[in-house]
């Protein structure tokens, strides 16, 4: 059976799930997870998994946030995004050309990745020899997970200005009296950074270097409590970093999948669905609530079994490769002798049940 074939399998025959880029900056966030990395490479809606297993996963915008939204960004794009050139020379002082604008949504009546993707790339390759600032509405970038070619339909713009592209993010989130809610802004933030690393990747197919897309991005929002829009720029470089970092740390789902069943299968009306989401090791922390949607179903899989990664990733990783708490309890209390790799962490773990005896017992 072929990787492609194989992995159509594990989907149970369904469309195969797009990535985004709000998944992308998830997955990097566990990367030693197998389960989601095979899920994810697969293209398997764990949304729908996770329901039908009985452990549904509270994500996703309201629709009045996402109706709120789409008329947000369509303000600001209307009229070959008019309104976004004003903002950028007036309200960021930017010496912004004259520009073309291209809405790369959907080509010749076509909406295919592929089409979308090609002639993405066609217009990047003439807008770096030509020299002109261009503007991408809707452009499709791809990039490579887990050895699998994941598309991004990004509603960002992409730009060249001096020479350099850059990334416009619109977000509907308000910013007041000039601050807006952190984490909303650290979210955008680690989207925006996977945007400019598919960027990157793209032209560095072109035979481009990486710097001619800026790490810095313009994150655009409304202004206190009205739709009008307010820019500020946003250094995405820390956030870069630990994209490529853990991108690069993805197990290959070539290595996975030569290991599963040859029969296993994440099929929604499939009897075996339970049994079959656990054949695959899955790496659970309790920062997994946040940002996968087989978190609740993970979260009760490894407080019935006593695994270590309930207690979190730092608790997980000074254990050392203890991976069991009745494990790490009979190593404090001495009642298990420890294996020559595991005496190091057998000595903490003793160390820290003294003191925690000292300090009750003062």
């Amino acid at each position: 059976m072929t990787h492609d074939s194989a992995l159509e399998r594990l989907r149970g025959g369904a469309e195969p799930r797009n990535h985004d880029a709000r998944t992308i900056a998830a997955l990097t966030a566990n990367p030693g997870c197998a389960r989601r990395g095979i899920m994810d490479a697969a293209g398997v809606d764990k949304d729908a998994v996770a329901r039908v297993l009985g452990f549904p996963a509270p994500f996703g915008q309201s629709q009045f946030a996402i109706t709120r939204g789409n008329a947000f960004e369509a303000q600001v794009k209307a009229d070959g995004c008019a309104e976004l050139l004003t903002l950028l020379r007036d309200g960021l002082g930017l010496d912004v050309p004259e520009v073309a604008y291209d809405d790369l949504e959907v080509v010749a009546g076509n909406e295919g990745r592929e089409l979308r993707h090609a002639r993405t790339r066609r217009l990047l390759k003439r807008a770096l020899s030509s020299g002109e600032g261009t503007l991408f509405d809707h452009p499709l970038l791809r990039l490579d997970i887990a050895g699998q070619p994941a598309y991004l339909e990004p509603d960002v713009i992409a730009f060249q200005l001096g020479g350099r592209f850059h990334i416009v993010e619109i977000k509907s989130f308000a910013v007041i009296d000039g601050q807006a809610e952190p984490e909303q802004v650290a979210a955008a933030a680690r989207q925006s950074a996977v945007y400019v690393l598919a960027l990157r990747r793209l032209l560095g197919e072109l035979g481009e270097p990486a710097e001619r897309v800026s790490h810095e991005v313009f994150l655009v929002c409304p202004e206190n409590f009205s739709n009008r829009p307010s820019a500020t720029r946003l250094d995405v470089r820390p956030q870069l970093a630990v994209v490529e970092r853990q991108l690069a740390r993805l197990t290959r789902v070539e290595q996975i999948v030569g290991d599963l069943p040859d029969d296993l299968t994440f099929e929604l009306e499939a009897e075996e669905l339970p049994d079959a989401v656990r054949t695959v090791e899955a790496r659970y922390a309790p920062e997994c609530m946040a940002s996968c949607e087989m978190a609740f179903f993970c979260r009760d899989e490894a407080r019935a079994c006593g695994g270590t990664g309930v207690l979190g990733k730092a608790v997980r990783d000074d254990l050392g490769g203890v991976d069991s708490i009745g494990t790490a309890l009979a190593l404090a209390d001495g009642s298990l002798d420890p294996s020559p790799d595991l005496a190091e962490t057998a000595e903490r773990l003793r160390t820290a049940a003294r003191l925690r005896r000292e300090s009750l017992t003062a």
